[in-house]
């Protein structure tokens, strides 16, 4: 019985180059079948869910997510360790030319596309799905083989803007303004317990009070020392010596119980390494 046709998933918020995509695929693999187009982050993240392709496509840049936190958000989502589950789908990135974003996916051997598609580098990269794909097919399903391959992969990929921001300060950040009516109150970073992204703001949580800023989690999570404070999801940063306990729950996720606060945080699989050895 022949095996079935691979099946993809197109998430690119441009119209005329997600058609472009699909039409140029075609071309270089007509076995190919794609599944859906989405034009946002978070589609990306349900449909690959509902549907479990065998390739994604992912635009850096789209609305809602990136393409590389669409990513994140989805290996924390698949489902593991049913022999009935396949594995994680294998992962391309669209972008516009950026000389450092390209380097970056070179570096951690994450495929790219380059917009406006180019028909002999979008063959290239269609080998290497095909042969990726061909060396799957003997795993058992559901090894969680390459999930963790791509888990790597964005951890490396997700740390590198992080050791090379440009104008990145020389000293970790001490002081948090925090803005409280017509007042401005000064937090002292040894006083927070984490900080956790939420809409427009971030929250930063002392053990009595909760205060906003508008200074993006990313931009704060670069500037604090990171053996201190440890990102442990897409939108939370706990300080280490705050953390009492990991605890893993029934269906294999990590949750950590706080020294200060009585809220438990969920722990995604792309920073569960951190607590391997609990």
């Amino acid at each position: 019985m022949p095996a079935p046709a691979p099946r993809a998933l197109i998430a690119e918020d441009e119209p005329l180059l997600a058609e472009a995509l699909r039409h140029e695929l075609s071309r270089a693999w007509p076995g190919l079948q794609v599944a859906a187009t989405v034009g946002d982050g978070r589609s990306a993240v349900r449909e690959a869910l509902a549907l479990q392709p065998d390739v994604l496509f992912f635009d850096i840049r789209m609305p809602g997510l990136t393409g590389i936190e669409a990513a994140h958000e989805l290996a924390d989502a698949w489902p593991q360790g049913d022999g009935g589950t396949p594995p994680f789908p294998a992962l391309v990135f669209v972008t516009a030319y950026d000389q450092y974003a390209v380097q970056a996916f070179e570096a951690q051997a994450i495929d790219y596309v380059l917009k406006p598609v180019e028909p002999q580098r979008l063959a290239r990269t269609v080998q290497r799905l095909q042969e990726a794909l061909a060396q799957r097919a003997p795993r058992p399903q559901g090894d969680g083989a390459a999930l963790q391959t791509v888990l790597e992969q964005l951890r490396s990929l997700t740390a590198l803007p992080m050791a090379q921001a440009a104008g990145a300060p020389p000293v970790p950040l001490q002081m948090l303004q925090a803005g409280v009516g017509t007042q401005i109150h000064l937090v002292p970073v040894q006083d927070v317990v984490y900080l956790e992204a939420a809409d427009k703001y971030v929250r930063v949580l002392t053990a009595q009070r909760e205060y906003l800023v508008r200074t993006p989690l990313k931009e704060l999570a670069a500037q604090l020392d990171a053996q201190q404070f440890w990102q442990i999801h897409r939108g939370t940063v706990v300080r280490a010596s705050a953390i009492a306990s990991a605890v893993r729950d029934e269906a294999g996720r990590l949750h950590l119980q706080l020294r200060e606060r009585p809220e438990k945080l969920a722990v995604s699989r792309l920073y569960a390494h951190l607590f391997r050895a609990m």
